[in-house]
């Protein structure tokens, strides 16, 4: 059977932070943004990976990119391009991320995202305390995803 996305509810609170910590990622906040958490999982039900935005108005930082070694890169591919849906349907203007691992630039960059400097990042995502955080390590940077959400912007008129 198929891998399925889809998105997390309160009731998967506990497996989707426990798989997350089983991945070494932090699980904080996740209960109060569940809703914007996306699980991939096969056909048994068990979590093959996850991707989820922490939102901060009409923008949001992607985290949560924890995947098994089952997980192809066609499914990964599908939860992200869930998790442009799921931005649009929540009417955000703009996804960012945050990335230590440059080797992942390209796949970003093939997604959509472009590099950002830190100065130019939108000052509802400085607010984040997991962004506070990054900002103090050296080898990191930002990327940015605009989204063309038409519900989003105000109308003309």
């Amino acid at each position: 059977m198929e891998a399925v996305v889809r998105c997390a509810k309160v009731e998967d609170v506990k497996k989707l932070t426990s798989f997350l910590e089983k991945a070494n990622l932090g699980t904080e906040g996740v209960k109060e943004a569940v809703d914007y958490f996306l699980l991939l999982e096969d056909g048994s039900g068990s979590i093959q990976a996850t991707l989820g935005i922490e939102p901060h108005g009409a923008v949001g930082l992607l985290r949560s990119l924890a995947i098994t070694g089952d997980a192809s890169e066609r499914e990964i591919l599908l939860i992200f391009e869930q998790m442009l849906l799921l931005a649009n349907e929540k009417h955000m203007e703009a996804l960012y991320l945050a990335t230590n691992k440059h080797s992942s630039v390209q796949f970003f960059e093939m997604i959509g995202f472009q590099k950002v400097e830190r100065e130019s990042l939108n000052k509802n995502i400085l607010s984040s305390a997991h962004v506070k955080h990054i900002l103090t390590v050296d080898n990191s940077l930002f990327m940015e995803l605009r989204l063309n959400n038409p519900q989003s912007y105000p109308q003309k008129g």
